[in-house]
């Protein structure tokens, strides 16, 4: 990342902190930013306001470690954030994610091990997919297209998770928190941006999402940072009904990793996913 991509990310974060949250008076007249004043987030992080505004104008560009962690603590930043901020001084140019109008070929490492192939189908009834990084779908088993209701519906090199997230008509009504799983797609994508701005695909995906998406480009805007991790979902499938399964995602290295979708022993849920096993098989994988 570029220190113009450090300039972004400081604006965002700086409008995010009210004063109160962090000890200060609103104090008189109006703001012209909802968050921090440049002069209010220098004081806090014990550097000068000419030096921090060269900061978010991309002038300085080499804080020291001692400088991002002072930033990081008076942004009120978590552990991802406070990484991606130190990312922005370890990457030497600016990441493609953030560069319109510049395509690249491919989606990453596809080939998937046929032994990840046999664990999907092992893992039947409990949906289950492999993602690259830019979240294409590489191999499903007929529970998880069945779950993601219309995904099977498109051509299999369009299947992506974040696409199928803003750009499917059936996923607001799928998800039952379509915002939550929204911010978390785009948070994730970040994180792949923060992390490998080259990424094949991922300057490509980007500018599919925000010109297709006004709730994409607002937050791709937010410059939020979150790896995928478990968590429970829930799901209000057309053909199955209600159901919330458990939701884990395992490293499978070289760039993919595989989620699974469970439910409670003995619950509801368990009926609904062996009702969403016999809808599998009326769909071609």
């Amino acid at each position: 990342m570029a220190a113009d991509g450090l300039g972004e990310f400081l604006r965002a974060r700086r409008a995010r902190v009210r004063p109160a949250d962090v000890g200060l008076p609103a104090g008189t007249g109006l703001r012209r930013t909802p968050g921090l004043r440049r002069e209010e987030l220098a004081a806090l992080a014990g550097v000068s306001i000419d030096y921090y505004i060269r900061l978010e104008q991309g002038r300085e560009t080499n804080p020291s470690p001692a400088v991002l962690d002072a930033l990081a603590g008076a942004l009120l930043l978590d552990d991802e954030e406070r990484a991606h901020l130190h990312e922005f001084t370890r990457q030497p140019a600016r990441g493609a994610a953030d560069r319109p109008g510049r395509p690249r070929s491919g989606t990453g490492a596809e080939a998937v091990r046929p032994a990840i192939r046999q664990l999907l189908e092992a893992l039947r009834p409990c949906p289950a997919y492999v993602l690259n990084q830019i979240s294409d779908v590489l191999a499903a088993n007929p529970e998880a297209l069945a779950l993601f209701h219309g995904l099977a519906d498109w051509p299999a090199r369009r299947r992506n998770t974040a696409r199928y997230t803003f750009l499917h008509p059936a996923a607001r009504d799928l998800f039952v928190n379509w915002p939550h799983s929204a911010a978390s797609t785009a948070a994730n994508l970040r994180a792949v941006a923060a992390a490998s701005p080259e990424t094949p695909g991922l300057a490509e995906l980007v500018d599919e999402l925000t010109k297709h998406s006004p709730e994409f480009a607002m937050l791709w805007q937010r410059y939020d940072i979150r790896l995928r991790r478990g968590e429970p979902k829930s799901f209000r499938h057309p053909q199955v009904g209600s159901l919330t399964l458990a939701y884990e995602v395992l490293d499978l290295g070289d760039g993919q990793r595989i989620s699974v979708y469970q439910a409670a022993p003995a619950s509801s849920d368990e009926d609904a996913l062996k009702l969403l096993a016999l809808v599998a098989n009326e769909i071609p994988v």
